[in-house]
Order: structure tokens, then C-alpha cells, then sequence
């Protein structure tokens, strides 16, 4: 028996453009919503500051989902998410409440509009080789290899990113087909949601102010004391989640031992994490145009918020 299609908002925009404060401003009754976390990094435990992850007294306010659900040590993809993300859409929904998607990870939120790819299933011989490539080499031997090979996945996939790196390669060695090649073609959207899809968006030069400003603040709330308990827990770069924006520009390798160690230069740190930032923002913004049915929304504060609520009243049957 069908059932008719779960109503969802897909609220997103780039790093530092305001998702969370719009978020409580726009669900602060009469709208009952929860929300589902489209962030790569804010899954992990402990990367609490550098991730700008909503704070507990927000998150009472406003349930989320899928913050602090693996340990920076744990692999987590965009098949993980989607899989995650639909359970817990249905979950909210017959609960009587609202789900909201809601972040900056665009891979993510593409293949959960869209559906995932169907491209080529694991090779563990494969994987196990590229590791030992990887361990030997490096990551820029790799990354130029996928160039060669597969030059859209690797324009699209950050060199720090070692998972999707070593996916994209091991798609290619396994059948000879780049993994770009599986993408979704489709602009159908899936027939179990009826999604209403939100662009954030700011003039660059607001966007890039914002972002320089919110570095300060994060250094001000204890950013190097985070990095360094993680490292004195045993996370490094070796592990996914220390892999971040925000983590990674911390470590340096010991020319001696070839082993991480905190940078001592913490204004460097902190100008490389401002500049990595803006740069990932421009990435995302590119990601973003290729998200099919998006309405635009200059983020400017109480008249973004009605906007929005008057896109959900009227489209979705959201009663005020």
C-alpha cells in the first residue's frame, strides 16, 4: 500500500552562513521540528568547537540527529548518512513533528534527494593495496593518479579527504569506469519525500567576513584546548574525523620521528583554518548549483525566517 510522500525541509548553505540561528528562529513554535544533521564532521564525538556544532542547550530547544554518533576514529559516508537520515525522517514523522535536513555537506544531501549512485561495490583486494600505496607514497601521488584518471572526482574531492579518495581510485582500478561516471543523471527527486529545498546565500565578501569572525570566536571559546585533548586521547590526521577543517591545520610531522605533533604557531593555525575555510565555502557553493530545484534566500534575518515559514505553510501543509 502507498503511503503519500513525508514532507521535508532541506535547509542548507555555506559554512558560516547561519543555518543553526535560522534554524530556532524559524522552529520556535508553532512549528514542532527536528533535525537531521547533513554535516560530515558533526557526527563525531568531541569535535565539538571546530565543527560549530549546536550546543547542547540548542539541541533541547531543537532536537538533532546524527551529531556525536562516531568516535573521529570510525568511517562514516554518504551511504551511512542516507540510510541514517531516512530512518530517522520517518521516525520524526510519526512522532507528529517536522524534519528538517539541515547542513553544509552537499555530497550528502544531494544523494539523499536524488538517491545514491549505483556505482561498482567494494573491492577489499583493491582497497588493501591502495592503503599500502597510500602509507608508501602519499596522499598527492594518489591524488594525482585520480587526476589522470578521473579528473571531475578529483577536482570535487578535498586532498585531505583519504576516504573518498581511495573510493574514487578503487572504482576505476576495479572496473576502468572514473567513478564521476555513476553519478546521478536523474534530476527526479525520490517519490517517498516531498521535499522543499532552501538555498542560504550571502554576498561573498559578508560570507568570507563571517567566516574570518567565526575563527576568532572558536580560538575564543577553546579550539587549541579541544585539538589538544583529542591528541592526547591518541586522534591524529591518520584518523577520518581529525581529517577536518578546523583539526587537521593543527598537526605537523616530526622531520625526525615522522610522527604528528601539535604546531607551536597557533596565529598560523588559526590564518591556515580562516583561509581553508573560505576555500571550502567556495566549493560548496560550486556543489551547490548542481542540487536540482533550490529556491534561493538571501540570509538577512527576520524576513528570511517568514519566507521560509510562509514556504511551509503553503507547500507543504504545515499549519500555523
Amino acid at each position: 500500500m502507498e503511503t503519500d510522500p513525508v514532507p521535508v525541509l532541506v535547509l542548507f548553505g555555506p559554512t558560516a552562513s547561519g543555518k543553526t540561528n535560522l534554524l530556532l528562529e524559524l522552529f520556535n513554535s508553532p512549528l514542532e521540528a527536528e533535525v537531521i544533521s547533513a554535516d560530515s564532521m558533526q557526527v563525531y564525538r568531541g569535535m565539538n568547537i571546530g565543527t560549530a556544532k549546536p550546543s547542547l542547550k540548542e539541541r533541547e530547544k531543537l532536537p538533532h540527529h546524527l551529531i556525536d554518533i562516531r568516535d573521529p576514529s570510525q568511517q562514516f559516508n554518504a551511504g551511512d548518512f542516507v540510510r541514517l537520515a531516512d530512518t530517522a525522517c520517518m521516525e520524526i514523522a510519526q512522532r507528529g513533528k517536522f524534519p528538517v535536513i539541515s547542513g553544509g555537506t552537499g555530497f550528502y544531501l544531494k544523494n539523499l534527494i536524488l538517491g545514491l549512485s549505483e556505482a561498482p561495490p567494494s573491492n577489499s583486494e583493491i582497497r588493501e593495496q591502495l592503503k599500502i600505496e597510500l602509507k608508501d607514497k602519499g596522499i598527492p601521488h594518489l591524488m594525482k593518479e585520480l587526476g589522470a584518471c578521473d579528473p571531475v572526482s578529483a577536482q570535487r574531492i578535498h586532498i585531505n579527504d583519504e576516504y573518498r579518495l581511495l573510493r574514487a581510485l578503487e572504482v576505476y582500478r576495479s572496473c576502468g569506469e572514473p567513478l564521476s561516471s555513476f553519478e546521478i543523471n536523474s534530476q527526479k527527486k525520490r517519490s517517498n519525500y516531498s521535499f522543499n529545498i532552501i538555498g542560504l546565500s550571502r554576498p561573498r565578501e559578508e560570507l568570507y567576513r563571517r567566516i574570518n569572525l567565526r575563527c576568532e570566536e572558536m580560538f575564543h571559546q577553546g579550539l587549541a584546548e579541544e585539538v589538544r585533548s583529542l591528541f592526547e586521547t591518541g586522534y591524529t590526521p591518520d584518523d577520518p574525523g581529525l581529517r577536518a577543517i578546523g583539526y587537521r591545520e593543527f598537526f605537523v610531522k616530526d622531520d625526525e620521528t615522522n610522527k604528528w605533533r601539535l604546531s607551536a604557531d597557533i596565529d598560523g593555525v588559526k590564518a591556515l583554518i580562516a583561509q581553508n575555510s573560505r576555500r571550502y565555502a567556495k566549493r560548496q557553493i560550486t556543489f551547490f548549483s548542481g542540487i536540482p530545484g533550490v529556491r534561493w534566500i538571501e540570509a538577512d534575518g527576520n524576513e528570511t525566517t517568514e519566507q521560509i515559514r510562509d514556504i511551509l505553510i503553503n507547500k507543504s501543509g504545515i499549519s500555523a
